[in-house]
């Protein structure tokens, strides 16, 4: 095999591979555990958070006539000496808060 046959090969793989990888991280959902993490930083900027959890499994929620598939969580803050509880939904797709409510 000539030398220029085997770079050749050697940069349409590296060609292959860049673009793969690209289609790759276009059509990845996000993770449950990337989903907790930009939950606890939006509840952070409006003070510190003592406890959190979330469902692996994702669900069915609808908000203003659509439907999302989404990671259901929970955020525990303590608030003047009370803890106030929060539930959120995060979009698998987007990573972005569908819903919030505090249910204690």
């Amino acid at each position: 095999m000539k030398k220029r046959d085997l770079i050749l090969a050697a940069g349409i793989g590296v060609a292959v591979g860049y673009l793969l990888k690209s289609q790759l991280e276009v059509q990845q959902k996000v993770t449950p555990e990337k989903a907790l993490s930009n939950a606890k930083e939006l509840f952070k900027r409006s003070g510190p958070i003592s406890g959190s959890w979330i469902y692996m499994k994702p669900e069915e929620v609808e908000k203003n006539g659509l439907v999302y598939d989404a990671y259901r969580g929970g955020i525990t803050r303590n608030v003047d000496g009370v803890n106030k509880q929060y539930e959120f939904y995060v979009d698998i797709e987007t990573g972005g808060i569908v819903a919030s409510i505090q249910t204690a």
